[in-house]
């Protein structure tokens, strides 16, 4: 076992058996097919049905709700995406998205929706996206332009919204069956957009795939359109205006994760950095030996145990019920990202050009851990949302 997750007082008996469990697994079944792949699609269903086979989805999907309280265990949330991102970041991805797709589904469509969409996604049967970035609305959301319209079909007298616009960096973009889509329905007192949530299926007539975006690594991405897009108004989730609060909600809960991905892939570099010191012989000695390597290597494992405690923490707060984690959460994320990224480059530098083959462990991870800063909030906005909190108290 994990002498961190056996140590630290964080975990409950159950949640350190999923961390052998899952780390485990991930062994067996991810590992060898980390590889990057020709078909990046054919790879990311994969992951997908073999995470469903272990029955590991459903640690990523809150199966019910009563508005309120959603039984989402977030430190075994953590735990799988920090045991799954060790060997793969696709992998990680199929898991995620499961969970970042249907959180707002499950704090407050109605039960036929909710029930529908959650069992498919918790059992791989159908794969989920969370649609919030355009064009031109990235950390400032209340920019987004795609509107949902709310009409009246005259012959049948059925209520419907309208969407129309785009969304862009949307993971999961041609892939998923149903997303998670915000839009503005009106404009508030105050002047600002109102959100409102709906969920779209993908073969709903005016949605379509626009173009996918190759990325810096494999992770299955894209633009997305809707043109008069006709969703059943049973099909909001919450009601008119709840979608910026539901949106928050879902990074909240699911933000500190992003940091557990990074400790993941940042446990990858340091016991390759490790492996490779103690094997590589240079100046008649191996690299462990030299105090230098040996610097790196106390600065990257102590940064690593830094991390994990504050994600830990956070998702911790969580599930004690704590009701907001804002800063814990921002905390969490902002810190193990940017020590993954100081970690990784270390790794990279003790193996030298071994490091910058193409292919190899390190400039897999090299590639991998550079996108985890940026998405779910940007380390930048990650430091104005936890100034924001400190202001407050």
């Amino acid at each position: 076992m994990d002498q961190f997750i056996e140590e630290t007082p964080f975990f409950t008996t159950a949640q350190r058996v999923l961390s052998v469990r899952v780390a485990e697994f991930a062994a067996r079944e991810i590992e060898p097919r980390a590889g990057e792949a020709l078909n990046e699609d054919a790879r990311f269903r994969e992951m997908l049905a073999l995470l469903a086979e272990a029955d590991l989805l459903r640690y990523a999907v809150a199966l019910a709700a009563d508005g309120s309280e959603v039984p989402l265990d977030t430190r075994s949330l953590c735990l799988v995406r920090e045991a799954l991102s060790y060997c793969s970041s696709l992998a990680d991805l199929a898991f995620v998205m499961q969970g970042l797709g249907t959180y707002a589904i499950s704090l407050a469509a109605p039960e036929h929706v909710r029930d529908f969409w959650l069992e498919r996604a918790a059992t791989g049967k159908a794969i989920a996206a969370f649609a919030l970035t355009e064009p031109e609305a990235g950390s400032d959301v209340s920019s987004i332009k795609t509107v949902a319209r709310r009409v009246r079909d005259e012959e049948s007298g059925a209520e419907f919204y309208v969407i129309d616009g785009r969304k862009r960096f949307i993971s999961n973009a041609g892939l998923a069956d149903f997303y998670t889509v915000f839009a503005r329905t009106g404009t508030r007192a105050d002047g600002r957009a109102e959100l409102s949530a709906f969920v779209v299926g993908s073969r709903m007539q005016g949605f379509r795939l626009r173009e996918r975006t190759e990325m810096i690594a494999p992770h299955p991405i894209g633009e997305i359109e809707f043109e008069g897009c006709r969703v059943p108004a049973e099909d909001m989730i919450g009601g008119p205006g709840d979608g910026l609060r539901l949106a928050l909600q879902t990074l909240d809960t699911f933000r500190a994760s992003v940091g557990a991905a990074a400790c993941g892939m940042a446990g990858r570099a340091l016991d390759e950095a490790i492996a490779y010191a103690r094997s590589r012989t240079q100046f008649g000695r191996p690299l462990a030996e030299h105090q230098m390597i040996q610097e790196k290597l106390a600065d990257m494992a102590t940064e690593l145990e830094a991390a994990r405690l504050l994600v830990y923490r956070a998702a911790y707060l969580k599930d004690a019920g704590v009701e907001r984690i804002t800063r814990e959460a921002s905390q969490a994320k902002l810190y193990a990202t940017e020590a993954a990224g100081r970690i990784v480059d270390a790794a990279l530098q003790i193996h030298g050009g071994a490091g910058l083959v193409r292919g190899s462990v390190i400039e897999r991870l090299y590639r991998d851990v550079r996108a985890l800063r940026i998405y779910e909030g940007t380390s930048e906005i990650q430091k104005l949302v936890i100034a924001g909190q400190l202001l407050k108290e």
